[in-house]
């Protein structure tokens, strides 16, 4: 089980990683809050232990915090 959610962890970082290299035509803050979303859950996932809903919750938690830290 321990692998399975290592697996994960590293599946959502990857894909988070790969979406973040799209962002070179994005505004300052549509960068920020995307940034913001992939710490976000990557920090939800390490903190929970992989949980869908701890990764999801920190994504939309880190996303606002990068979205109002940009204004």
């Amino acid at each position: 089980m321990r692998t399975m959610k290592r697996f994960a962890v590293g599946t959502v970082t990857l894909v988070l990683a790969m979406g973040l290299a799209g962002c070179g035509g994005m505004s300052r803050q549509g960068k920020n809050t995307a940034i913001g979303a992939g710490v976000g859950a990557v920090g939800g996932a390490v903190l929970t232990g992989g949980s869908t809903l701890g990764t999801l919750g920190g994504a939309a938690v880190g996303g606002v915090v990068g979205h109002e830290a940009s204004k």
